[in-house]
């Protein structure tokens, strides 16, 4: 089968958003300038789309154009390497997801042990939070809730007073071994990231749980959140002002 052929048939069996660069061909082919080469034909006829230099992916077409992939396939490479979780999608990237906003932003932001400089990647842009805690596929989904928390004030469109009700909500449908996850990973978070969250886990009633986060507060130190105060009713005990 010719080189070209062998590619279109790769990506005829690939779905619709999903991001690829020649050395997914490499096993089956290779022979990297026929490779490039055939890939740029296709782009030119329009069979797939060129994300960024050496990135395409195969468009979905709808009534209103082409549909760019979703955000985990945008910066995947950053996200995983030979299937080790490497980063995760957070910040920006998961307020909406997490019921937190209705806004959709242009800004990926990856949660890493090491950062880098932030970059451009087609129309988004790609910045970095960095993750004290090592990044496992378990802990991403908690991970992301403790970054939401961090960076309350910082969500879009949104208030603290709703946030924290939402907070509320999520924590609810967490087993109470997730949750004593979320307060061991916790500990590598600033304090008043602590605070907030044993405020919230106050108000569900999980007193219990939250008193190693407590220990670890320095019991002077006062917490500025305004807003939190009209959502829950045990912000005192945290001194969240």
């Amino acid at each position: 089968m010719k080189t070209s052929d062998n590619i279109a048939f790769t990506i005829d069996r690939l779905p619709k958003g999903y991001v690829f660069t020649y050395v997914d061909f490499t096993t089956e082919v290779n022979k990297k300038e026929a490779i490039i080469k055939a890939l740029n034909r296709m782009t030119a006829s329009g069979k797939i789309s060129k994300l960024s230099k050496g990135k395409y992916y195969k468009p979905e077409n709808t009534p209103f154009g082409k549909l760019q992939p979703n955000q985990a396939q945008i910066v995947k490479d950053l996200l995983e390497d030979n299937g080790k979780v490497i980063g995760y999608l957070t910040g920006y990237s998961i307020y909406n997801q997490l019921g937190l906003t209705t806004q959709v932003s242009n800004t990926i932001q990856i949660g890493k042990n090491e950062i880098r400089p932030n970059f451009k990647r087609e129309r988004y842009s790609i910045a970095f939070i960095k993750q004290k805690n090592t990044i496992t596929k378990d802990s991403v989904p908690l991970l992301q809730i403790l970054d939401a928390i961090r960076y309350i004030r910082k969500i879009p469109d949104a208030t603290v007073e709703s946030s924290c009700k939402r907070f509320l909500a999520i924590l609810k449908t967490l087993s109470e071994k997730d949750i004593t996850s979320l307060i061991r990973l916790a500990t590598k978070y600033p304090p008043a990231t602590r605070a907030l969250l044993g405020a919230l886990l106050d108000q569900l009633q999980q007193t219990s749980l939250s008193i190693p986060l407590l220990k670890t507060l320095n019991p002077i130190t006062k917490y500025k959140l305004s807003g939190a105060t009209k959502a829950l009713s045990t912000t005192e005990k945290w001194n969240i002002i």
